[in-house]
């Protein structure tokens, strides 16, 4: 065992921007890469990098007249020939040691360590992410590699069994087979990385379907790990429509699992469509999502308002709202109401909206027209069911798709803005008579992925423990920011499978037990 395999997991820390030299690296960083933008990606399959004459037009959201990379996009026929590779590539695959897998996790994570800024040069161009919020999504990523590297020699290693006189008794875990892995834009970097790598160093073989707003992110990846040697057509990348090449993969007979991040609404389909069985299919397919949230944060009447005014207004603007795990709704105390709104709203209203690639801008773009259009639709309609305190539906500057963070107080629990996933920078405050009902309204949604309380009270701390139905609870902090190790991230209800990333639960949704037993001759 290597020094690093006995090891323990550490996170990747964060880059410090306000130290001269860091500042000076990412402003290189983006200089070289703004230098690539507008090149043309391939598909892979087996290893073939292959040239379509449709493709992925992928924009800067902050300057949407900015190509940031020509993608070439698949077909149906694309996505047969992808599961036909990775399935042949399985056989082999799955027989490489678990350290050997492992290692290319690790060499992976070296690499992009040592390509930090320039991973999170893309993230600036391509989804929109300011520099912190582009070095925690790489950092991230990072911390998958790591971790997931580490949990595959631990699945991989002697498993405790109760033994059985006269036999010899042994638990072990086998990869599943061909999986599609499906990951989101917001998370381009990091969530795809470790969707794609967990079902990787378990000894599956993987089609990558990227978002369509993130695919050179995707490729960006895919080249990392062809430089590493990863055997051809374990992982195949394949950028198309969710519509023609998504369904495809997913209804394929060969497929064996699927792994999905992003809306509700596309994780229920997935999952459907999974579920019936196709001809030749010999298995039930296994579904991972993670699909959404509206997400909460209660506000108690003895908190530090300060403290929970800064912890809302990060929870709820960080990358424009662009996270699942965003607070979509403060739920407040009404003996404190009217001064936290005031808070949030000095708060909110001295963040700076521009270009992400500028460090004087706390909040960057939406990712596209389509979402633009979207959210500003949620603020007309907040506005007709609440008070609109800060913000608004108009762009908050041209030139790419700028949205102002916006408030809405006295919103009540029923309402849309209180309900609807918006994605957005958009924050719904909403008045609760005390504790109890605090609790009531944070449950009365159909989702259940995070949330959050701000009290000094240790006993309405353990009635949240006990009360507040979410996959992902803080006290005293915001609710988004998970790290990987340390909060295992997923959802209950509508929010998906719950299956909790970064945790040591993950490993094993891509991987099956066997149980051997051998009789012992005398």
């Amino acid at each position: 065992m290597s020094d690093r395999e006995r090891a323990d997991f550490r996170n990747e820390p964060f880059t410090d921007y306000t130290r001269p030299e860091e500042r000076a690296a990412i402003q290189a960083a983006l200089k070289e890469v703004s230098s690539r933008l507008g090149a043309s990606y391939d598909l892979v399959i087996g290893g073939e990098h292959l040239k379509t004459e449709a493709k992925i037009r992928s924009l800067n959201p902050s300057r949407t007249d900015q190509v940031v990379g020509l993608v070439s996009k698949g077909t149906k026929e694309h996505a047969e020939r992808a599961i036909l590779a990775a399935h042949a590539t399985f056989a082999t695959w799955k027989t490489v040691s678990a350290t050997e897998r492992s290692a290319y996790l690790f060499r992976a994570a070296d690499a992009m360590r040592r390509r930090k800024h320039e991973f999170s040069a893309w993230l600036v161009y391509e989804v929109g992410k300011t520099w912190p919020e582009a070095d925690a999504d790489t950092a991230e990523a990072i911390d998958f590699l790591e971790f997931y590297g580490r949990e595959n020699l631990r699945y991989a290693a002697p498993q405790p069994v109760t033994p059985m006189p006269g036999e010899h008794n042994a638990l072990v875990y086998l990869p599943l087979g061909v999986g599609v892995v499906v990951p989101p834009w917001n998370f381009p970097l990091a969530i795809m990385v470790g969707m794609t790598t967990a079902a990787i160093v378990a000894g599956n073989t993987v089609v990558l379907k990227p978002s369509s707003d993130a695919p050179v992110i995707a490729a960006q990846f895919v080249a990392l790990m062809e430089s590493l040697g990863l055997p051809k057509g374990v992982l195949n990348f394949l950028p198309g429509s969710g519509a023609e090449v998504g369904d495809a993969l997913v209804a394929h007979p060969l497929t064996r699992f699927v792994a999905f991040t992003g809306s509700k609404s596309v994780g229920l389909h997935i999952n459907e469509l999974a579920a019936k069985p196709q001809p030749g299919q010999r298995w039930i397919k296994r579904v991972v999502a993670e699909m959404g949230g509206k997400d909460a944060i209660i506000v108690d009447a003895d908190a530090d308002l300060d403290e929970a005014a800064q912890g809302v207004v990060a929870s709820a603007f960080g990358f424009q709202g662009q996270k699942c795990s965003a607070c979509s709704r403060a739920i407040v105390d009404a003996r404190v109401y009217d001064a936290f709104v005031e808070k949030l709203k000095t708060r909110t209203q001295a963040l700076e909206v521009g270009p992400a690639d500028d460090p004087e801008n706390q909040i960057g773009p939406v990712v596209n027209a389509s979402a633009m259009e979207s959210i500003r639709e949620y603020i007309k309609v907040g506005a007709g069911e609440g008070r609109l305190v800060a913000g608004g539906p108009d762009a908050a500057r041209e030139g790419g798709y700028f949205l102002r963070p916006t408030i809405i107080a006295d919103v009540a629990s029923g309402d849309r803005i209180a309900q609807e996933e918006i994605f957005g920078p958009v924050l719904a405050v909403l008045k609760a008579r005390d504790f109890d009902d605090a609790l009531r309204i944070a449950n009365d949604t159909e989702f259940g992925l995070t949330g959050a309380v701000y009290t000094r009270d240790p006993a309405k701390i353990e009635r949240a423990r006990r009360e507040f139905f979410v996959g992902n609870l803080y006290i005293n902090r915001k609710c988004t920011g998970a790290m990987v190790g340390g909060h295992p991230f997923g959802g209950f209800n509508m929010s998906g499978t719950d299956s909790k990333a970064g945790g040591r639960d993950y490993l094993l949704l891509f991987l099956q037990a066997q149980s051997i037993a051998e009789k012992v001759r005398s």
